[in-house]
Protein backbone atom coordinates (compact mmCIF):
# COMPACT_ATOMS: atom_id res chain seq x y z
CA UNK A 1 0.00 0.00 0.00
CA UNK A 2 2.40 2.28 0.79
CA UNK A 3 4.58 1.32 -2.44
CA UNK A 4 1.16 2.50 -3.88
CA UNK A 5 1.14 5.55 -2.41
CA UNK A 6 4.57 6.40 -3.39
CA UNK A 7 3.63 5.88 -6.63
CA UNK A 8 0.55 7.96 -7.03
CA UNK A 9 1.56 11.01 -4.81
CA UNK A 10 4.60 11.43 -5.54
CA UNK A 11 4.47 13.29 -8.67
CA UNK A 12 2.05 15.31 -7.17
CA UNK A 13 4.44 16.35 -4.94
CA UNK A 14 7.38 16.72 -7.34
CA UNK A 15 4.28 19.50 -9.20
CA UNK A 16 3.68 20.83 -6.10
CA UNK A 17 7.02 21.79 -5.41
CA UNK A 18 8.27 23.06 -8.56
CA UNK A 19 4.66 24.64 -10.29
CA UNK A 20 5.29 27.85 -8.08
CA UNK A 21 9.03 28.27 -9.19
CA UNK A 22 7.62 27.61 -12.89
CA UNK A 23 5.12 30.38 -12.82
CA UNK A 24 7.45 32.21 -11.27
CA UNK A 25 9.73 31.64 -14.35
CA UNK A 26 6.82 32.26 -16.92
CA UNK A 27 5.89 35.30 -14.98
CA UNK A 28 9.77 36.98 -15.59
CA UNK A 29 9.87 36.49 -18.76
CA UNK A 30 6.95 38.09 -19.54
CA UNK A 31 8.16 41.06 -17.86
CA UNK A 32 11.03 40.71 -19.35
CA UNK A 33 9.17 40.88 -22.91
CA UNK A 34 7.92 43.81 -21.21
CA UNK A 35 11.08 45.35 -20.55
CA UNK A 36 11.79 45.26 -24.14
CA UNK A 37 9.14 46.67 -25.71
CA UNK A 38 9.01 49.53 -23.45
CA UNK A 39 13.02 50.55 -23.92
CA UNK A 40 13.26 49.62 -27.18
CA UNK A 41 16.01 47.20 -26.89
CA UNK A 42 16.76 43.52 -27.01
CA UNK A 43 17.58 42.04 -23.79
CA UNK A 44 19.12 39.31 -21.71
CA UNK A 45 19.13 37.72 -18.44
CA UNK A 46 22.09 36.62 -16.93
CA UNK A 47 20.08 33.78 -14.77
CA UNK A 48 23.69 33.95 -11.96
CA UNK A 49 23.11 37.24 -11.46
CA UNK A 50 19.56 36.74 -11.40
CA UNK A 51 19.66 40.15 -13.99
CA UNK A 52 17.95 41.40 -17.10
CA UNK A 53 20.27 43.41 -19.35
CA UNK A 54 18.98 45.11 -22.68
CA UNK A 55 21.48 46.92 -24.96
CA UNK A 56 21.93 48.59 -28.45
CA UNK A 57 24.98 49.32 -30.32
CA UNK A 58 26.56 52.70 -31.60
CA UNK A 59 26.59 51.63 -34.45
CA UNK A 60 25.80 54.81 -36.36
CA UNK A 61 29.05 56.37 -34.40
CA UNK A 62 32.35 56.78 -36.75
CA UNK A 63 34.76 56.88 -33.78
CA UNK A 64 38.47 57.03 -33.88
CA UNK A 65 40.65 56.75 -30.96
CA UNK A 66 44.82 57.97 -31.81
CA UNK A 67 43.82 56.65 -35.29
CA UNK A 68 42.38 53.32 -33.87
CA UNK A 69 38.76 52.42 -35.06
CA UNK A 70 36.55 51.82 -31.85
CA UNK A 71 33.68 49.71 -32.67
CA UNK A 72 30.90 49.03 -30.21
CA UNK A 73 32.12 45.61 -28.38
CA UNK A 74 34.88 47.76 -27.54
CA UNK A 75 33.13 50.04 -25.06
CA UNK A 76 30.11 51.96 -27.54
CA UNK A 77 27.15 49.56 -26.31
CA UNK A 78 24.33 51.74 -24.59
CA UNK A 79 22.67 49.52 -21.84
CA UNK A 80 20.44 49.31 -18.79
CA UNK A 81 20.71 46.55 -16.42
CA UNK A 82 17.24 45.58 -14.53
CA UNK A 83 17.83 43.62 -10.96
CA UNK A 84 14.17 42.38 -9.20
CA UNK A 85 13.93 42.97 -5.72
CA UNK A 86 11.09 41.55 -3.72
CA UNK A 87 9.25 44.61 -3.93
CA UNK A 88 10.95 46.73 -6.01
CA UNK A 89 13.60 46.89 -8.96
CA UNK A 90 17.08 48.38 -9.26
CA UNK A 91 18.37 49.80 -12.68
CA UNK A 92 21.76 50.75 -14.10
CA UNK A 93 22.95 52.00 -17.06
CA UNK A 94 25.41 53.33 -18.96
CA UNK A 95 24.68 55.72 -22.19
CA UNK A 96 27.31 56.13 -24.53
CA UNK A 97 26.73 59.82 -26.39
CA UNK A 98 28.62 62.52 -27.86
CA UNK A 99 29.29 66.29 -26.66
CA UNK A 100 26.01 67.48 -27.96
CA UNK A 101 23.82 65.26 -26.86
CA UNK A 102 24.85 65.07 -23.15
CA UNK A 103 22.39 67.65 -21.97
CA UNK A 104 19.51 66.56 -24.08
CA UNK A 105 19.93 63.14 -22.89
CA UNK A 106 20.20 64.28 -19.69
CA UNK A 107 17.25 66.10 -19.19
CA UNK A 108 15.23 62.71 -20.60
CA UNK A 109 16.99 60.67 -17.82
CA UNK A 110 16.09 63.79 -14.70
CA UNK A 111 12.22 64.63 -16.39
CA UNK A 112 11.89 60.73 -15.64
CA UNK A 113 12.85 60.54 -12.77
CA UNK A 114 15.84 59.18 -13.30
CA UNK A 115 18.62 60.06 -11.63
CA UNK A 116 22.44 60.91 -13.48
CA UNK A 117 25.30 59.43 -11.15
CA UNK A 118 27.96 60.25 -13.42
CA UNK A 119 29.86 61.66 -16.45
CA UNK A 120 32.97 61.30 -17.88
CA UNK A 121 35.09 60.26 -20.59
CA UNK A 122 36.65 56.54 -21.44
CA UNK A 123 38.73 57.40 -24.12
CA UNK A 124 42.07 59.80 -25.19
CA UNK A 125 42.08 61.40 -28.81
CA UNK A 126 38.89 59.94 -30.07
CA UNK A 127 36.84 61.89 -32.63
CA UNK A 128 34.02 62.32 -32.13
CA UNK A 129 34.56 63.05 -28.70
CA UNK A 130 32.37 60.55 -26.55
CA UNK A 131 31.17 60.95 -23.37
CA UNK A 132 29.32 58.25 -20.97
CA UNK A 133 26.47 58.87 -18.88
CA UNK A 134 25.63 56.60 -16.23
CA UNK A 135 22.03 56.53 -14.66
CA UNK A 136 20.79 54.65 -12.29
CA UNK A 137 17.02 54.33 -10.38
CA UNK A 138 14.66 52.08 -7.79
CA UNK A 139 11.27 51.75 -8.68
CA UNK A 140 8.57 49.31 -10.42
CA UNK A 141 10.18 47.49 -13.26
CA UNK A 142 7.96 48.88 -16.30
CA UNK A 143 7.70 52.28 -14.62
CA UNK A 144 11.46 52.22 -14.93
CA UNK A 145 11.73 50.48 -18.36
CA UNK A 146 9.82 53.33 -19.84
CA UNK A 147 11.63 55.57 -18.10
CA UNK A 148 15.07 54.01 -20.02
CA UNK A 149 13.05 53.86 -22.82
CA UNK A 150 12.55 57.49 -22.92
CA UNK A 151 16.26 58.15 -22.42
CA UNK A 152 16.94 55.53 -25.50
CA UNK A 153 14.49 57.52 -27.54
CA UNK A 154 16.39 60.97 -27.25
CA UNK A 155 19.87 58.90 -27.85
CA UNK A 156 18.34 57.95 -31.56
CA UNK A 157 16.73 61.36 -31.98
CA UNK A 158 19.64 63.53 -31.57
CA UNK A 159 22.36 61.33 -32.88
CA UNK A 160 24.00 62.07 -36.28
CA UNK A 161 24.63 65.75 -34.76
CA UNK A 162 20.97 66.90 -33.92
CA UNK A 163 21.72 67.60 -29.98
CA UNK A 164 22.95 71.21 -28.62
CA UNK A 165 25.94 72.73 -28.92
CA UNK A 166 26.06 76.12 -28.06
CA UNK A 167 28.49 78.61 -29.92
CA UNK A 168 29.07 82.26 -28.75
CA UNK A 169 32.42 84.42 -29.22
CA UNK A 170 33.49 86.09 -25.66
CA UNK A 171 36.71 87.40 -25.04
CA UNK A 172 38.04 87.81 -21.43
CA UNK A 173 40.21 90.62 -22.38
CA UNK A 174 36.73 92.50 -23.74
CA UNK A 175 34.50 91.99 -20.37
CA UNK A 176 32.33 94.78 -19.30
CA UNK A 177 29.99 92.81 -16.46
CA UNK A 178 29.33 94.28 -14.04
CA UNK A 179 30.19 92.14 -10.74
CA UNK A 180 27.82 93.79 -8.49
CA UNK A 181 24.63 92.34 -10.06
CA UNK A 182 26.37 89.09 -9.52
CA UNK A 183 27.01 89.89 -5.93
CA UNK A 184 23.23 90.78 -5.45
CA UNK A 185 22.48 87.25 -6.56
CA UNK A 186 24.61 84.99 -5.55
CA UNK A 187 25.27 87.04 -2.01
CA UNK A 188 28.73 86.26 -2.30
CA UNK A 189 31.63 89.01 -3.14
CA UNK A 190 34.56 87.99 -5.91
CA UNK A 191 37.42 88.90 -7.36
CA UNK A 192 38.31 90.29 -11.21
CA UNK A 193 41.60 89.44 -12.24
CA UNK A 194 42.28 89.50 -16.34
CA UNK A 195 38.65 90.17 -17.12
CA UNK A 196 37.51 87.08 -15.43
CA UNK A 197 35.21 87.42 -12.05
CA UNK A 198 35.55 84.84 -10.18
CA UNK A 199 33.12 83.79 -7.48
CA UNK A 200 34.51 80.99 -4.13
CA UNK A 201 32.19 79.20 -1.59
CA UNK A 202 34.04 76.52 0.70
CA UNK A 203 33.37 73.41 2.16
CA UNK A 204 34.77 71.05 4.36
CA UNK A 205 35.33 67.21 4.52
CA UNK A 206 37.75 64.88 6.27
CA UNK A 207 40.78 63.16 4.94
CA UNK A 208 42.87 60.69 7.49
CA UNK A 209 41.42 62.61 10.51
CA UNK A 210 42.34 65.78 9.16
CA UNK A 211 40.13 68.24 7.77
CA UNK A 212 40.87 69.99 4.05
CA UNK A 213 38.75 73.40 3.33
CA UNK A 214 38.48 75.62 0.44
CA UNK A 215 42.37 76.17 -0.28
CA UNK A 216 42.30 72.64 -0.56
CA UNK A 217 39.94 72.22 -3.25
CA UNK A 218 36.83 71.68 -1.74
CA UNK A 219 34.90 74.42 -2.72
CA UNK A 220 32.04 75.64 -5.69
CA UNK A 221 33.25 78.40 -7.84
CA UNK A 222 32.17 80.06 -10.85
CA UNK A 223 34.19 82.24 -13.26
CA UNK A 224 31.89 84.48 -15.43
CA UNK A 225 33.54 86.57 -18.45
CA UNK A 226 31.73 88.42 -21.25
CA UNK A 227 28.81 91.38 -20.96
CA UNK A 228 25.92 91.38 -18.51
CA UNK A 229 23.99 90.63 -21.66
CA UNK A 230 25.91 87.91 -23.22
CA UNK A 231 27.92 85.98 -20.47
CA UNK A 232 29.58 82.53 -19.71
CA UNK A 233 30.09 80.91 -16.79
CA UNK A 234 32.00 78.25 -16.26
CA UNK A 235 32.81 76.34 -12.70
CA UNK A 236 32.28 73.43 -10.53
CA UNK A 237 30.46 72.67 -7.94
CA UNK A 238 31.23 70.49 -4.90
CA UNK A 239 28.38 68.56 -3.37
CA UNK A 240 27.43 65.26 -0.92
CA UNK A 241 26.51 62.33 -3.00
CA UNK A 242 23.06 63.10 -1.40
CA UNK A 243 22.73 66.79 -3.03
CA UNK A 244 23.89 65.94 -6.80
CA UNK A 245 20.51 65.18 -8.26
CA UNK A 246 18.99 68.34 -6.79
CA UNK A 247 22.33 70.12 -7.86
CA UNK A 248 21.71 68.69 -11.25
CA UNK A 249 18.01 68.99 -11.77
CA UNK A 250 18.57 73.39 -10.65
CA UNK A 251 21.37 73.88 -13.08
CA UNK A 252 19.58 72.13 -16.05
CA UNK A 253 16.10 73.68 -15.19
CA UNK A 254 18.38 77.25 -15.82
CA UNK A 255 20.15 76.24 -19.05
CA UNK A 256 23.10 75.53 -17.83
CA UNK A 257 25.23 72.50 -19.26
CA UNK A 258 26.62 69.85 -16.91
CA UNK A 259 30.15 68.74 -18.93
CA UNK A 260 31.49 65.97 -16.42
CA UNK A 261 30.48 64.88 -12.60
CA UNK A 262 33.09 62.78 -10.92
CA UNK A 263 35.46 62.63 -7.73
CA UNK A 264 38.73 64.24 -7.12
CA UNK A 265 39.82 62.83 -4.11
CA UNK A 266 39.32 59.79 -2.41
CA UNK A 267 38.99 58.16 1.25
CA UNK A 268 37.27 61.39 1.99
CA UNK A 269 34.35 61.58 4.69
CA UNK A 270 32.30 62.76 3.80
CA UNK A 271 32.07 61.75 0.11
CA UNK A 272 32.54 65.06 -2.14
CA UNK A 273 31.17 64.61 -5.20
CA UNK A 274 32.35 67.43 -8.51
CA UNK A 275 30.08 68.43 -11.29
CA UNK A 276 31.72 71.12 -13.97
CA UNK A 277 29.13 72.99 -15.64
CA UNK A 278 29.07 75.67 -18.85
CA UNK A 279 26.33 78.10 -19.46
CA UNK A 280 26.11 81.09 -21.62
CA UNK A 281 23.31 84.18 -20.48
CA UNK A 282 22.99 87.48 -19.45
CA UNK A 283 24.84 87.52 -16.10
CA UNK A 284 21.59 87.80 -14.08
CA UNK A 285 20.14 84.97 -15.56
CA UNK A 286 23.51 82.72 -15.33
CA UNK A 287 23.70 84.03 -11.53
CA UNK A 288 20.12 83.07 -11.08
CA UNK A 289 20.93 79.66 -12.02
CA UNK A 290 23.96 78.89 -9.82
CA UNK A 291 22.10 80.37 -7.06
CA UNK A 292 18.89 77.99 -7.58
CA UNK A 293 21.61 74.76 -6.95
CA UNK A 294 23.54 76.35 -4.71
CA UNK A 295 20.01 76.80 -2.30
CA UNK A 296 19.57 72.92 -2.67
CA UNK A 297 23.05 73.03 -0.27
CA UNK A 298 24.15 74.12 3.24
CA UNK A 299 27.41 75.54 2.80
CA UNK A 300 29.84 77.74 4.56
CA UNK A 301 30.54 81.02 2.77
CA UNK A 302 34.30 81.22 2.85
Amino acid sequence: MAKIFKFIFLPFLLIGLFFPTFLYAQENTELYNRIEELTGAKGKYNEQEGVFKVSFPRSDLDVQASGVKITPPMGLTVWAAFKLMEDHTMMMGDMVLTEDQVNPVMDAALNNGLEVTALHNHFFWDSPKVIFMHISGTWNPEALAAAVGNVFAKIKETSGGKGEKPYFEIDPSKTTLDPKKIEIVLGVKGEMNKGVYKVTIGRTTKMNGHEMGNTMGVNTWAAFIGSDEKALVDGDFAMLESELQSVLKALRSNGINIVAIHNHMTMESPRIIFLHYWGIGSTTNLAKGLKAALDTQHLEKT
